[in-house]
């Protein structure tokens, strides 16, 4: 009991592998005395640490890192510290940036890299700030349940759907348009609204900035965007991976063509570097230094988050960073002061 107390308090204190090695050291058979009273009282000084740390972790942004960061919040809260409280919001990224520059949160989740009139932002209001990888995600391009036509498409193909005039001027696209054998049907195209990093992540990075289709369905919620082209035959969408995983019994997914034949996103090709490395994306939450070293609460939330983003991203459909990587992050985390 003594051994199991303390491996979860020195985990609760950031103690990581070396808290285990201590604690493992502490049990052994062949450990000096003196290194047991040693590492008795550290246990005893971190438990009082641990206890000490209580308060509320302010978190907002990104729809599409909401499934991974509450889920992360709520292991915290059950798991590792029930006296704080993490709340955790999904405004969009740019939304949720906005409140974070502002000052109103803690935490800012960004399913895209933070941008330079952010920064500047920042810097104006005295934010400072540091932006942390946690997870990587794979746009996917989701269909009615359905169609069994356009379940493999070409790059060029999937994104001059969404292209303003790439198939015809006035934006009225048939599905024939683009194979003769496709029915002659007209393609009705969705997407998240402006407030998401996915929106801003698609339109500036896939389609070059491009203006989407005219008529193009944009939503805030996921879950109304799932809805939407579930209800749809003649629908096509796009949005994170994580979204079309938690609905594949309402949802049909594009194998895409990126030139080496046609590859349907999964947990084990979303990479920067896999065969789903172009419709891959690093997803981040950004950390005000500032509250982390004013308040406990936060900086003990942020060791936690790379603590355990590997084992949790999976869950909620994302595939996890090296974990070296994160232990680097957790490391940066640990030497706030």
């Amino acid at each position: 009991m003594m051994a199991v107390t303390t491996a979860a308090v020195l985990a609760a204190c950031g103690g990581g592998d070396n808290g285990a090695e201590n604690n493992s050291e502490a049990s052994g058979s062949n450990a000096s005395a003196e290194n047991n009273a040693s590492e008795n009282t550290a246990s005893e000084n971190n438990s009082g640490e641990a206890e000490d740390i209580s308060g509320t972790v302010a978190i907002d942004g990104s729809g599409t890192v909401y499934p991974l960061m509450s889920r992360i919040a709520e292991e915290y809260m059950v798991n590792e510290n029930p006296e704080v409280s993490v709340e955790v919001s999904r405004a969009g990224t740019s939304a949720g940036m906005q409140r974070y520059v502002e000052g109103e949160t803690d935490f800012s989740n960004a399913s895209r890299e933070v941008k330079e009139e952010e920064l500047e932002e920042m810097e104006a209001n005295g934010i400072n700030s540091q932006e942390f990888p946690v997870a990587l995600d794979g746009m996917t391009i989701v269909l009615h349940p359905d169609n069994d036509w356009a379940t493999e498409m070409t790059v060029e193909e999937v994104e001059s759907l969404f292209i303003s005039g790439a198939v015809s001027d006035d934006d009225t696209v048939m599905w024939s348009d683009i194979n003769e054998e496709w029915p002659e049907e007209e393609v009705n195209t969705y997407g998240p609204n402006e407030n998401h990093g996915t929106y801003e992540f698609f339109v500036d990075e896939l389609i070059d900035g491009q203006d989407l289709k005219e008529g193009t369905n944009l939503q805030q919620e996921y879950s109304t965007l799932v809805e939407l082209v579930s209800e749809d035959e003649n629908a096509i969408g796009f949005f994170g991976y994580g979204y079309y995983e938690g609905s594949q019994d309402q949802l049909g997914v594009v194998s895409i063509d990126f030139g080496d034949g046609n590859i349907t996103p999964s947990l084990d090709n979303i990479d920067l570097e896999g065969e789903y490395a172009p419709y891959t994306r690093q997803v981040f939450t950004n950390l005000n230094l500032d509250s982390a070293s004013e308040n406990p609460a936060v900086k003990d939330f942020a060791r936690y988050v790379f603590d355990v983003a590997d084992e949790l991203a999976p869950e909620t459909g994302f595939a996890p960073l090296p974990e070296d990587e994160l232990e680097g992050y957790k490391e940066e985390v640990e030497g706030i002061e």
